[in-house]
């Protein structure tokens, strides 16, 4: 009886398979990076290897970068070329525009840094039995537990964002002794202090990216009186036992039980400050941070943890039924997964690991993360882990408003503020223009400027200009999801203008009377023009005019809102008539630049000119079918391999399709298996999804992770400021579940479930309200919403 009732119980609370917990865990240590597990607090991050003789915990924080603040004012000639650029354009000699605009070229951004390396050697090195290391999703809590003959040794790791500090709690059945060392790939010394080990050290003030070498300079450069300076501190709370300590270490001996905190700080004071000559103290930091955690017991530190963690981490909830999929370790689950099993649990584990790492990785005001996040483990890490604005950089937060975790894009939206500082330099001295800009790639120090070493890069990749446009683009996300008319009042509204005034500055009149951008790329990509000719730049590349009217649309609307500004707001409508309108291509597709040109890599990765359908929202299937049909073409002509980041935005132009089907074979996809890079053949060179669940670009970048997660949200709720499509793009595969807490914009708040593929039941949350179409299939409500006013709809 007591069995039944239990059934009973649980049938009426909603119980499912998906209430277990959300786990990654595997069952031996971490022996690469991409196997190690990762603890973040916004800003300080840590990876662990969960070895058993010795563990390895990789430290980093998001404010160690090499560099100092740029000088904005550089190259303040370079734009005199944009005239004789232009003219070459005219002339259709493009080859003449590619050399020309390699003037128009300044530094290279610095790169993030690694701090650290924490160690925990053990004593002896027995024989380890029933080993077991997990990260709990639920409580951003990492644990390692295994057997040593007759001793059971568990060690529990999180990363608290109240207390600031790396907790680690070392627990055995029988007394085990250990030793405590800390290194790192920077400039470092080490020394024990008052019981305190301390690394310290300095980034370098230059690092060049690790794809660039020149002979005639060092790809790393140090200075002692220059660059930021960090620390590391580690201290020690034996429950019993003995500590020793040595000029380096820290050891502890026959232990049961001791804590061990860390606290890492730098000097970094701001984009604009020298962190050498007007740095913050970071020992003192640090030593604070350690002095206020060591007074509280270990359950006080992981209480404030937790209720910190989960009040954002428990907003949304998914389930997807049934939660299938047998309790193996992640690893195996991704290759079972690649084979063709289902499995619902990994589908859920996987969105909900996007926003572990939103919220482990974003809570740093003016310092987003970054291509990583905040994890990483080289000296000259790929692609400088730094901010690449053509996709990556706002790919990281297209999950940050839908699925509830605003907090996490203010440290994207208040970066934005430092670019436009630094950004109207640029605009200035290397366009000749108003407003302010942002090229292909930018840093902690807000670089904005083209990047290419003065002349030595690609334009393909160095003389993107619209940065700028993309990321203000994020202020109305935040605006329309949040309906702060203050706020975009006083703050978003002036730098959407300014965007807006560059995107003025670049466009000329072309051949068939129509504006458009000029010079202009398309995103890494390359044209093959009716003569043969391979190029970059050319004019009204589509990728350029898709994000200007975005734009131009967002700050007419704004001037509205405010009721202000409307002569500018008129002039915007202006250019908007007369911009190059899209055109389809002899193959069906969307053109992707001026003329009906061929692509030199048809499948490219990049899928810029779509952007009017995702994350733009001026395409629609149902407002312009002919431009959603030509975007399903290139869709269909590009195919579905790809990198990670790009399986991402995929997914997610799939969804806005509302092809669920497609949009869920490639999310399968982007799950698919992929090894260590050290391991990794050569050959298979796919994105994917390391063991860890980091996504493969590979290498690892994190974008994939975020965009993926968006996606997932994107197939299951869309909006615009006036109506919320309902399961748009529900795959066959998810025929029924729920999913509570999505954000609509307009300002609410959406729980959802359906069932066999239909919709069972509706709940509408004002947040803060107003009127908004719930729309599902050919049915519509409209629902009006006072702030905290909750409904339930039905169809």
């Amino acid at each position: 009886m007591r069995y039944i009732l239990l059934f009973l119980l649980l049938s009426f609370t909603g119980f499912s398979q998906s209430a277990r917990p959300l786990k990654l865990w595997y069952e031996r240590p971490a022996e690469h990076f991409e196997e190690a597990l990762v603890l973040g607090n916004g800003k300080t991050g840590a990876t662990v290897f969960g070895g058993t003789a010795s563990d390895k915990i990789l430290l980093n924080d998001i404010t160690l970068w090499s560099g100092e603040p740029v000088n904005p004012d550089m190259n303040p000639g370079a734009h005199a070329y944009i005239p004789l650029v232009r003219e070459a354009l005219k002339k259709e000699d493009y080859k003449a525009a590619d050399s020309l605009i390699k003037n128009v070229q300044g530094k290279f951004s610095e790169s993030f840094s690694p701090l650290g390396n924490l160690f925990i050697d053990f004593a002896g090195n027995p024989e380890v039995k029933k080993y077991y290391r997990e990260l709990s999703l639920d409580q951003a809590v990492s644990t390692v537990s295994y057997q040593t003959g007759n001793n059971t040794v568990t060690r529990e790791y999180f990363l608290s964002n109240p207390d600031k500090v790396l907790v680690i709690r070392i627990r055995a059945a029988q007394p085990v002794s250990f030793t405590i060392r800390q290194n790192s790939l920077l400039r470092h010394a080490v020394k024990v202090e008052n019981g305190i080990l301390n690394l310290s050290g300095r980034a370098p003030f230059r690092a060049f990216p690790n794809y660039y070498n020149r002979h005639d300079v060092n790809a790393i450069e140090y200075d002692d009186h220059r660059g930021t300076a960090f620390t590391s501190q580690v201290k020690i709370l034996p429950q019993n036992g003995t500590i020793a300590y040595t000029d380096s270490t820290l050891e502890v001996k026959q232990t049961t039980e001791t804590l061990i905190l860390v606290a890492i700080a730098t000097s970094f004071n701001g984009f604009d400050k020298d962190p050498a000559l007007n740095g913050l103290n970071e020992q003192a930091i640090a030593a604070g941070y350690l002095n206020q955690a060591s007074r509280k017991t270990f359950d006080a530190l992981k209480a404030a943890h937790l209720e910190d963690y989960q009040a954002y981490f428990k907003r949304v909830k998914l389930d997807l039924h049934p939660a299938d999929g047998a309790d193996i370790p992640t690893d195996e689950r991704l290759k079972k997964y690649m084979a063709g099993a289902d499995d619902r649990y990994l589908e859920t584990l996987y969105f909900q690991f996007g926003r572990y790492l939103l919220i482990s990785s974003s809570r740093t005001p003016g310092v987003p993360a970054n291509l990583q996040g905040l994890w990483n483990p080289h000296m000259r890490p790929p692609w400088s882990s730094n901010y690449t604005t053509n996709i990556n950089l706002e790919e990281n937060y297209w999950l940050a408003e839908n699925t509830n975790l605003a907090e996490m894009h203010r440290s994207l939206l208040t970066f934005t503020a430092n670019l436009a500082k630094t950004g109207t330099y640029t605009a200035r001295n290397f366009y000749g223009a108003r407003g302010w800009s942002l090229g292909h790639n930018s840093d902690i120090w807000a670089m904005t400027n083209p990047v290419g070493d003065f002349g030595h890069g690609d334009p393909v990749w160095a003389n993107w200009a619209m940065g700028g446009t993309w990321i203000a683009t994020h202020l109305w996300e935040h605006y329309i999801f949040s309906k702060d008319a203050t706020w975009l009042k006083t703050y978003a509204y002036p730098l959407m203008k300014g965007a807006a005034e560059f995107c003025l500055d670049m466009l000329v009149e072309g051949p068939d009377g129509y504006l458009v951008t000029s010079p202009s790329t398309s995103p890494e990509n390359i044209y093959i023009t009716s003569k043969g000719y391979r190029g970059a730049t050319l004019y009204g590349a589509t990728a350029d005019l898709a994000m200007i009217r975005e734009l131009f649309s967002h700050v007419i609307r704004a001037t509205e809102i405010l009721e202000s500004d409307r002569a500018f707001a008129g002039e915007l409508k202006t250019v908007l008539a007369r911009l190059h309108p899209y055109k389809v291509g002899r193959k069906g597709n969307l053109q992707e630049w001026y003329y009906d040109w061929e692509d030199q890599e048809p499948r490219h990765r990049h899928q810029t000119h779509l952007f009017g359908l995702y994350p733009g929202n001026h395409i629609t299937v149902k407002g312009t079918p002919e431009l959603a049909q030509a975007a399903r073409t290139t869709l269909e002509i590009k195919g579905d391999e790809t990198t990670g980041w790009s399986k991402g935005w995929r997914i997610n132009l799939w969804a806005r399709l509302l092809d669920g089907n497609r949009a869920y074979k490639m999310y399968r996809e982007l799950l698919k298996y992929v090894e260590p890079d050290a391991i990794r053949p050569k050959d298979r060179n796919y994105g994917g999804t390391y063991p860890n669940l980091m996504d493969a670009h590979p290498p690892f970048q994190i974008d994939g992770n975020f965009g993926g997660a968006a996606a997932v949200a994107e197939m299951l709720l869309q909006s615009s400021p006036e109506e919320i499509s309902l399961l748009p793009a529900l795959p066959d595969a998810w025929s029924s579940g729920s999913v509570s807490g999505l954000r609509a914009r307009g300002g609410f708040e959406l729980d959802l479930a359906w069932k066999n593929g239909e919709l069972e039941k509706v709940t509408v949350y004002g947040k803060p309200g107003g009127k908004t179409r719930l729309i599902y299939k050919d049915k519509a409500r409209d629902v009006d919403l006072k702030t905290g006013e909750k409904r339930i709809i039905t169809f």
